[in-house]
């Protein structure tokens, strides 16, 4: 094959190790050092704050090793959006390419990309959010740009380049950066428990369990208690999302039906370890109220400033810097395989699917890159949260009950890997999922509606898309 032919094939070259660091450097973004501050803000107590990254841990873990089973029967280029239309049709994978496209991943991205800004913008002034470079009004709303958000889209524009460069130059970066990350996470969790004050801890931890509102003047009832978990998870499930990137590229993975499950499991479980240990740092270190009221929400940053110093705070902000940055090379770098096998069977645009000189979907890298960048104007970190984790767990649970279905449709298909606790544990899965979806409905309906009508919108997009496709079966998409 001459250099100028475009290759017709993903390669297999990534192993265990770097599905491993895609999983987990993936998950691991701005999360985990800001939205602390708001779990506290709704269960007013340390003890839930636990019990709130527990749950979450449970859920992501179990979700991760149900989704083994389902790649290791399906090892192909496109992950969760081949396990929808394997178990249901290409109308509800069709939905969740749609919604993938139009919040999920471009919005999780605009999301970490704000989240970068605003540790930045902590070393350098100059490039934060109240720094305002246009202001207009827009009939009633006043729009604007600020530095911060700008700083954002250079960030995602630059990746989305080395990302079109070959997914070795992807490789190279997410290991870095995740091991990097890694390392000092432990190291934070390790001096953040020899810097544990004990009249700190006892305060927290006197009363862990009565989930209130935080100015303790009154208690929930058990209704406004289960509501005030559900918005409290939002931003723990948020931290814990993109685990299922990894089966995005299952197309470039060596031995896809061990490796991909094996970096599911690992990913996740190293993940939650850490999230887990690290509010356990929190609580011993800062009284409640100042994780609530820290600056921004900069918990993490907080914390530092006890545990190090004052010096501890850049290093701090330093490191989460480099966290979000490995976080979004990993999204960006898996998104677009999504796309490409969409356009594979027809649904979306042709020349997504198609693979430049370096054997990677750059049309779809770039197109990602402009909807995420749109997004990140927005500016709005807490709202984009809100859609996300809501849609994303409403296509979680389909594509665990997935699992259900191929087990009676297909009961004969090979299945190198088995969900782990089938069939009890998937279903609580789905039982907490459909909860948390329903608490949310009820308690945040301003930023849930909005998501669960972009997923319908796609109803109408895709019988168009079928409809100038003429029905025809495309070809299947190379793994």
């Amino acid at each position: 094959m001459s250099k100028n032919t475009e290759p017709n094939k993903l390669k297999a070259s990534l192993g265990l190790l770097d599905g491993t660091m895609i999983v987990a450097g993936s998950m691991i973004g701005s999360g985990i050092f800001i939205v602390s501050a708001d779990i506290i803000r709704n269960v007013g107590s340390s003890g839930w704050l636990i019990a709130v990254w527990l749950i979450t841990g449970f859920m992501t873990l179990t979700a991760a090793v149900s989704y083994g089973e389902l790649s290791a029967m399906f090892p192909k280029a496109g992950g969760q959006y081949v396990y929808l239309k394997e178990a249901y049709n290409k109308l509800i994978a069709f939905l969740y390419g749609w919604s993938f496209f139009a919040v999920i991943q471009t919005g999780t991205i605009a999301a970490v990309g704000v989240a970068f800004s605003k540790f930045t913008a902590y070393l350098i002034p100059a490039v934060s959010e109240d720094n305002i470079l246009f202001s207009t009004m827009l009939g009633s709303y006043h729009f604007t740009i600020s530095a911060a958000q700008c700083v954002s889209i250079v960030l995602i524009i630059c990746l989305t380049y080395i990302n079109t460069r070959g997914i070795k130059s992807g490789k190279i970066i997410q290991n870095l950066f995740t091991i990097t990350k890694l390392a000092s996470l432990f190291g934070l969790i390790i001096f953040g428990l020899i810097m544990i004050k004990g009249n700190v801890w006892h305060a927290n931890w006197t009363n862990a369990w009565n989930i209130h509102k935080l100015d303790g003047t009154s208690s929930y009832t058990m209704a406004a208690a289960l509501g005030a978990i559900a918005a409290a998870m939002v931003g723990s499930i948020f931290s814990s999302d993109a685990w299922n990137n990894v089966t995005f590229i299952a197309g470039e993975v060596r031995n896809p039906q061990r490796n991909i499950g094996l970096s599911l499991f690992l990913g996740t479980l190293v993940v939650t370890i850490i999230y887990v240990s690290i509010n356990f740092v929190y609580t011993g270190v800062l009284p409640l109220h100042d994780i609530a009221t820290a600056e921004k929400d900069r918990v993490a940053v907080a914390a530092s400033q006890v545990i190090f110093g004052p010096v501890g705070t850049y290093v701090i902000a330093v490191m989460i810097m480099i966290s979000t940055f490995g976080c979004n090379n990993g999204l960006i770098l898996a998104g677009a395989r999504v796309y490409y096998t969409m356009a594979k069977d027809g649904l979306f645009f042709k020349r997504t699917g198609t693979l430049n000189k370096f054997a990677v979907p750059s049309f779809g890298l770039w197109i990602q890159c402009i909807v995420a960048s749109i997004l990140c104007l927005s500016g709005r970190y807490g709202d984009l949260l809100d859609m996300i984790s809501f849609v994303v767990v409403i296509f979680y649970v389909l594509t665990i009950l997935g699992i259900y279905i191929l087990r009676k449709q297909r009961p004969n298909m090979p299945r190198p890997y088995k969900a782990f606790g089938y069939p009890v544990l998937p279903a609580i899965y789905m039982l907490m999922g459909i909860a948390f979806c329903i608490l949310l409905i009820i308690y945040k309906p301003q930023f849930t509606w909005p998501g669960l009508i972009i997923v319908l919108i796609g109803i109408p997009i895709y019988y168009i898309t079928k409809s100038n496709t003429h029905d025809e079966e495309p070809a299947e998409s190379p793994v």
